[in-house]
């Protein structure tokens, strides 16, 4: 009867300690999970990071003191840097510092001031885009105006830097344009042939009457060589 009765009690009083264990592991995790979010908290309070809105806060703090700067001093920066790269014309400068919200007067003093020491020099870019787009692309006359112009260049430095080309310097430019695609178009009907050629060289800015000549003159040799006529 008593072993019956210990079998009886012994299993009774299992759950009293499984569930003792159990509310002591609760309540440690519990601990555990309040400590890690002190932690965490304290972790927050050193970095300055506790809310989400904060880093936002901070960049816009940020850009308040940059804006808040010397409105000539931001101006000088942003043309330096850009003029570090490549020249650049007033026009262009001026557009930059408009886009970066610099004054109009602060901006006008400081692409002076660049002018007087010669860090922009419309003239001088003029004459070394001509040469150069002219020289790596073969563009005509008409077509480095036209981007001289949309560059902010002035009529008169236009008209001084294209200049320098003759016409003799466009009817080389535009046979040499040719000749490199001559090659390819052969094999096609000779019409086809003379309007892929002429209107690649439209695209570059040449007159349709030069145009024409050239093209013409570059097919009649073409076939006036015996590699030509076979």
């Amino acid at each position: 009867m008593e072993a019956e009765q210990t079998e009886a009690a012994g299993p009774a009083s299992t759950p009293t300690a499984v569930e003792s264990g159990r509310g002591g592991g609760e309540a440690a995790g519990h601990g555990g999970v309040a400590a890690s979010a002190s932690r965490r908290d304290g972790r927050r309070g050193r970095s300055g990071t506790g809310l989400p809105g904060e880093e936002g806060s901070g960049r816009t703090s940020r850009k308040q003191a940059e804006e808040s700067a010397d409105p000539e001093t931001r101006a000088r920066d942003i043309c330096l840097r850009l003029l570090t790269g490549a020249a650049k014309t007033r026009k262009q400068l001026a557009d930059a510092l408009r886009k970066r919200e610099i004054p109009e007067e602060a901006a006008d003093a400081v692409l002076t001031r660049l002018e007087e020491v010669g860090l922009i020099d419309d003239a001088a870019f003029a004459a070394a885009w001509v040469e150069s787009r002219h020289a790596v692309r073969g563009l005509s006359r008409r077509a480095l105006a036209q981007e001289l112009r949309t560059k902010g260049v002035a009529a008169d430095l236009v008209e001084q830097a294209v200049a320098q080309l003759d016409h003799d310097d466009e009817t080389d430019a535009a046979r040499a344009l040719v000749e490199r695609k001559l090659r390819s178009t052969r094999g096609l009907d000779t019409q086809v042939r003379t309007r892929r050629l002429v209107g690649m060289l439209a695209r570059r800015g040449y007159s349709e009457g030069l145009a024409f000549r050239v093209v013409r003159s570059a097919l009649e040799e073409e076939w006036s060589e015996p590699s030509g006529r076979e």
